[in-house]
């Protein structure tokens, strides 16, 4: 056995063949793939080998693309047999809502480039003879999508990897894997050990059992899944052309041809579906499982299949295939980095390995050796999810993730399994008040609020909490708002070495004593990375934030950003700090009633923080908001933060306060055309394409992307800002958009500026369309609507309320 290679890839299912197919393609062959058995062996050998162009993520769309296009191809790239069948999809609409859905993913597909139609029952009769199609509306058409055989392509993947100098060795276990000093890992098998610089976990419904062998875990169940083959069925004898794969929400099954048989797949959608083990973890010894059938929990289902194919019945049942899938939490593969560890990353948790796996290989593989992918890859990051998730909630997510496959998912839907993972002291309080949370790592944070019991009305549209989020948006531009927002990552960096440390780590300058300054860390390619506030507390230490959703991606940045001599701590306070933010033209009127310390323009300026007393209590003030209005986002210690929220809201009651949410949140920040880290700022672009030249100081010294910045040519992207002729809809973000009849870009995000009385967005077009006037359309629910191109934000545009 060799005993080195500069990656090492656990596992030879779909997932790790896609990848070292990828990583070699791209010009790395110093790989080498291990597996326990043979390759496919562990739940790729039994899947049905679906491949389905329809997804509602946009970046996971382009995934599943990309996997099809290869497959179409793969037998000729590698002169393995694949058995691809091009047959086609249709899913079943069957309410007004998943029309609606369709209407976005046809948006989605003209963007990403694949074929979809939205067909009426008519067509879909003609699509599927044998189909009925009671209760049905409408149909979702993807031409060119279809199945394969999982064992033929994961051979010739690998047959294309070896051909390029990647190594396979099969049959030899892994049985530890050790931390070296030098930061290289040693992977200990059966037949010897290999010292990697990098290992990459692709071991499927085995992860968890790899992951702990680092002593980490990861947030993966791994549910048994059903599928049938029905006994020949005579009316597909002789058939010329392959029956479209058939989804349908009504019986949560897709059904498909098999030859001259019926397959039918089934997703039970009652939450029944059973784990591996009570444990989650398969046995490390088991290859090739299969588990015994249950008709009895399949039953309801089976029989609403047989009510849609009703040629599938009398052909009886002739084999049952009961095997594992692994799933995430929110249905995402993990792709990336392991928290806290360097050079040890995943690639696994994908409950669609054969549609996902050699598009989740080709980007993982781009991150892995040029520091960037082409497609924006934060929500497939593995580091968002944390210590909260846990056993219970990795079991009871990955349920809800499977019963939910067929259910169309609406904008803004909260899902109960495993809430209340994190919640500040407020979090009864609010919800006393009518607080609506929503989660985010696993922190419980006000979304809107209902202070008259009603409950949202999920829509793609405008829907019954519209004028209550307008209520809250009003508060705060015109009165004084009040938010717990304590889910905010937060890090204490100090030391001698900390300005120097952030300094090269950040594209602006870090602030002087007392400043506050928006920053961005980039990689070497000059790409976004991150985006902070650093408050610079005192002489050496700095007070730094992040979004929630990145408290470990972002400590990562900080810890391994921090070079050996160097003499910096970096310490996560996300947990001992709360934050409320106090904004609107009365902020200041509310927080003097509570304190004595001079919170003039003079005294305290926008863009400064210092610690002040408050009621009290120490509390870190620092004079910024995501909102642009004149207020503060308040630090105190989170065994103080219910004292300091009663005592703004007794101080603020004769100045009308009022709660505000989430929703208000991205209303108001649009309105002022502030951009959000993963959606306008990501991986895909540089600070250039996204108009944020000026936080970066080019003139201050060299920080990591700093030359990839002065190097940038021939642009493709330029973020634009816009609002959209009225309707009754907002962009949410995947949106295509139009020039003429051509699309030319993608929405980022979107919503309704309630103040401003407009709805607004970000996207990305060429920068020959970016400028005001450019005659540019957004296709919102299969309606093109007129997108009038900002230069400057619609509200405050000088900053003068910030300021004031």
């Amino acid at each position: 056995m060799e005993n080195q290679a500069r990656i090492v890839i656990v596992g030879g299912g779909v997932m790790g063949v896609g990848l070292l197919y990828h990583l070699a393609a791209e010009g790395c062959d110093d790989v080498l793939l291990i597996e326990k058995g043979e390759l496919t062996s562990g739940s790729t050998w039994h899947a049905a080998g679906q491949c389905p162009n329809l997804v509602g993520n946009y970046n996971l769309a382009k995934i599943h693309e990309y996997s099809i296009s290869l497959y179409r191809q793969l037998e000729q790239l590698t002169g393995q047999s694949v058995t691809w069948h091009g047959c086609g999809s249709v899913r079943f609409a069957l309410t007004e809502q998943d029309l609606d859905w369709f209407r976005y993913l046809r948006g989605i597909a003209a963007n990403v480039g694949y074929h979809m139609e939205i067909v009426d029952v008519e067509q879909i009769a003609r699509l599927n003879p044998f189909v009925s199609t009671e209760g049905v509306l409408a149909g979702a058409w993807t031409r060119n999508d279809g199945h394969a055989d999982p064992f033929g392509l994961c051979q010739a993947m690998a047959k294309g990897a070896r051909d390029l100098g990647a190594r396979i060795m099969r049959h030899n276990r892994v049985t530890g894997i050790n931390a070296l000093p030098g930061g290289e890992w040693e992977v200990m098998t059966e037949h010897g050990s290999v010292v990697a610089e990098t290992v990459v976990n692709a071991a499927g419904c085995f992860a968890r059992q790899v992951a702990q062998m680092v002593g980490t875990d990861l947030p993966i169940c791994n549910i048994q899944h059903h599928y049938l083959v029905s006994g020949p069925i005579p009316e597909l004898a002789g058939r010329s052309d392959e029956l479209p794969v058939t989804r349908d929400p009504y019986a949560s099954v897709y059904l498909r041809q098999e030859q001259e048989s019926g397959l039918i797949g089934i997703y039970e959608a009652d939450g029944l579906a059973e784990a591996w083990l009570p444990s989650g973890l398969p046995p490390w010894e088991s290859d090739s499982e299969l588990f015994t059938d249950d008709l009895e929990r399949l039953m309801p289902w089976l029989e609403r299949a047989m009510e849609r194919m009703p040629i599938f019945e009398p052909a009886g049942i002739k084999r049952i295939v009961n095997g594992a899938i692994s799933h995430s939490p929110d249905g995402l593969p993990l792709l990336g980095p392991v928290a806290g560890l360097r050079n040890f990353w995943l690639c696994c948790g994908s409950s669609f390995g054969i549609a996902q796996g050699a598009g989740c290989g080709k980007y993982l593989a781009q991150w892995m050796l040029h520091g960037d992918s082409e497609i924006n890859m934060t929500g497939f990051d593995p580091r968002r999810f944390g210590v909260f998730a846990d056993a219970a909630y990795m079991g009871t997510r990955g349920r809800q993730d499977y019963s939910l496959t067929y259910a169309t998912p609406p904008p803004g839907e909260e899902l109960p399994a495993a809430r209340r993972c994190r919640t500040s002291p407020l979090y009864d309080k609010l919800k006393i008040q009518g607080c609506v949370y929503t989660e985010t790592f696993g922190w419980e944070r006000p979304k809107w609020f209902s202070p008259d019991g009603r409950e949202e009305q999920y829509s793609f549209r405008h829907n019954n909490v519209f004028d209550l989020v307008r209520e809250e948006c009003l508060a705060v531009r015109e009165r004084v708002g009040i938010l717990d927002l304590s889910g905010f990552a937060k890090y204490d960096v100090a030391g001698p070495d900390a300005r120097t440390m952030l300094d090269r780590l950040c594209a602006n300058r870090v602030p002087k004593r007392g400043g506050i300054v928006l920053t961005h860390l980039l990689s070497e390619g000059g790409r976004i990375g991150a985006e902070m506030t650093i408050t610079h507390l005192d002489h050496e230490a700095f007070y730094v934030l992040s979004a929630a959703g990145a408290e470990l991606r972002d400590l990562d940045h900080l810890q391994q950003g921090r070079r050996p001599a160097e003499q910096v701590s970096v310490a996560n306070v996300t947990d001992r700090r709360g934050v409320v933010v106090l904004a609107g033209p009365r902020a200041r009127a509310v927080l003097a009633r509570v304190t004595d310390a001079p919170l003039d323009s003079s005294a305290f300026a926008w863009l400064t923080g210092r610690e002040i007393d408050i009621a009290g209590m120490p509390v870190r003030a620092l004079r910024v908001n995501y909102l642009g209005e004149l207020g503060w986002e308040l630090h105190p210690a989170m065994e103080h933060l219910e004292a300091l929220y009663d005592a703004l809201v007794e101080a603020g009651a004769q100045f009308g306060i009022r709660n505000f949410g989430l929703y208000a949140v991205n209303s108001l920040r649009l309105e002022k055309a502030y951009r959000g880290w993963g959606a306008e700022l990501t991986n895909e672009v540089t600070m250039i394409d996204a108009a944020m030249k000026r936080f970066i100081k080019l003139d201050k010294g060299d920080f990591i992307g700093r030359e990839a910045t002065l190097q940038q040519r021939d642009r493709t992207l330029q973020l634009i800002y816009f609002s959209l002729d009225p309707g009754d809809a907002d962009v949410q973000g995947g949106e295509p958009i139009f020039s003429g009849d051509r699309c030319v870009g993608v929405t980022t995000s979107g919503g309704y500026g309630h103040f401003v009385r407009q709805s607004l967005g970000f996207g990305y077009v060429p920068p020959s369309l970016a400028g005001p006037g450019a005659a540019l359309t957004v296709d919102v629910l299969g309606q093109r609507r007129r997108a009038t191109v900002l230069n400057e934000p619609v509200h405050d545009p000088a900053n003068v309320r910030l300021r004031a």
